[in-house]
């Protein structure tokens, strides 16, 4: 289901859309000066996108604090040991809690250590619990910075590993990486790079400049542009956002930050008695004692997490997911289809591996927009082994046929999933009473172009007991599957050199 979150209007007025699915695949970048609005940017995404996904914020001066009471989302003091940090992420993912990490406090290293730990915490959770999860972290120079600084070098080993996960390997985990910052030449290469989606906001510094203009593939001419943009003006480019440069004015919040803007305050006007206040002892009582409230409790902490509601999903007509549904398997179908025709075609070269189909898979999923919910390996495995077989289309009509066919699915799904295809393909044969393929018509169902390889897929599903083959006194190969009563025509293991011409 698309869910289109609404940053903002352009020059004309007409809203500016973020496609929330498919942010969750392609992550996002924010520049801007201090004073450009980029908290304010990133405070509208948060609350648009809040009842739609989980939400974790790394939150080092404490602005976003004030979702918490709008929005319901836990907030974490970061004063914990690494240890309790990373076992309070790793419930956060178990729960699907938003979550503010509150980093306010901390010195730099700290901050660093700190965040390091619970990303890392997220990152590391269990499959089950890899539920989507936008993960927005503000001051993005400070986890990762492109030089050594002043910090200790435990630190920022520590925190640019951490970002270079979320940004680069976060995806398949269900993490969305959405980092801010104030200079792009502050911030490693290596974790801006891995964004597809960006939003640029003023600048003046001919270095950030050029980067922001590189990045939105606009000419080096057009890179002063962002020193005319004014506070909450950015301009958007990126598959969740446009396929153009595009400027937006981000629209209004509901909560506000604990820091504010700065605004003018005259001094009072003391007279002759400000010197007096200045320069003579005891003319002023004594500050009253800051009192540092403790960390919350970790148990406390863990039960928030606990209680805190998962995000509202938003119901949709069960017509208009079916719909949704549908294309995005036609989608899916369509791209396996042209990969099965494109090595017909070539059947002079080798057969090229799965795992360099998938990756090229995953690239057509993302130039098409079917959207966060690609097949992994394993079930692109099984899809495209029953496309080479060519199985599925077709299948006879009759009162029982579909229910067996279901159970016959069912005895394919105990085979590794590129021998599934083999499989379907000869139980098709033998319920239409056709002839048994040929060890070439196995192999090429298998992804392979070796003869010997359809033998042995016919040997070692023998040994298991799926079926069992039996050859006629002419030679010919019958295959029977006892378990429903099957058995195909008897056919030629090797084609005929005539029909082979």
């Amino acid at each position: 289901m698309k869910v289109g979150i609404d940053l903002g209007t352009n020059t004309a007025g007409q809203p500016v859309r973020l496609d929330l699915e498919e942010l969750l695949s392609t992550r996002l970048l924010v520049q801007g000066n201090s004073g450009s609005g980029k908290s304010h940017l990133l405070r509208r995404l948060l609350e648009q996108s809040a009842g739609h996904v989980q939400q974790a914020i790394i939150d080092p001066e404490g602005d976003f604090v004030s979702l918490a009471e709008r929005y319901g989302h836990v907030v974490i003091d970061a004063e914990r040991t690494p240890g309790e940090i990373e076992r309070l992420a790793g419930r956060v993912r178990r729960h699907r809690a938003s979550v503010v990490f509150n980093l306010e406090g901390l010195d730099a290293d700290a901050q660093m250590l700190s965040a390091a730990a619970f990303l890392n915490g997220l990152f590391d959770a269990e499959r089950e619990h890899w539920f989507p999860m936008l993960v927005v972290v503000d001051e993005a120079q400070l986890f990762a910075p492109a030089g050594g600084g002043e910090n200790s070098d435990e630190a920022r080993r520590a925190a640019l590993s951490a970002m270079t996960n979320l940004m680069c390997r976060g995806r398949k985990r269900g993490l969305a990486g959405i980092i801010a910052t104030q200079r792009l030449a502050k911030l490693a290469k290596n974790v801006a790079a891995e964004a597809s989606n960006f939003l640029m906001g003023r600048t003046f510094l001919d270095i950030d400049m050029a980067r922001a203009a590189d990045l939105l593939g606009m000419e080096k001419r057009q890179a002063e542009s962002f020193r005319d943009l004014n506070t909450g003006s950015f301009v958007a480019l990126g598959p969740a956002l446009a396929r153009r440069p595009v400027p937006v004015k981000v629209g209004e919040v509901e909560t506000a930050s604990r820091n504010g803007r700065p605004a003018l305050m005259p001094p009072p006007e003391m007279g002759a008695d400000l010197q007096g206040l200045i320069f003579e002892d005891g003319a002023d009582p004594l500050p009253p004692v800051r009192s540092v409230p403790a960390p919350r409790p970790m148990a406390e902490i863990m039960d928030s997490i606990t209680a805190a509601p998962a995000p509202e999903e938003e119901l949709a007509d069960p017509e208009t997911l079916r719909a949704i549904e549908a294309e995005r398997e036609a989608l899916i179908g369509d791209i396996i289809g042209h990969f099965v025709a494109e090595a017909a075609a070539a059947s002079a070269s080798p057969m090229r591996s799965v795992q360099s189909l998938y990756q090229d898979f995953l690239v057509h999923c993302r130039v098409r927009r079917v959207g966060s919910r690609v097949p992994d390996l394993a079930d692109f495995t099984r899809r495209l082994a029953i496309a080479r077989a060519g199985v599925e289309p077709g299948l006879p009509e009759g009162e029982h046929s579909g229910e067996i066919w279901q159970q016959v699915r069912g005895q394919a799904a105990e085979l590794p999933e590129e021998m599934q295809g083999v499989f379907l393909m000869l139980a098709r044969a033998a319920m239409e009473d056709a002839a048994s393929p040929t060890d070439e018509e196995l192999a090429r169902a298998y992804g392979s172009r070796s003869p010997s390889r359809g033998r042995w897929l016919l040997t070692y599903m023998e040994e298991r007991g799926y079926l069992t083959c039996e050859t006629d006194f002419r030679g010919r190969r019958v295959v029977r599957f006892p378990a429903f009563g099957w058995k195909t025509a008897p056919g030629e293991p090797r084609p005929s050199e005539m029909a082979r011409g």
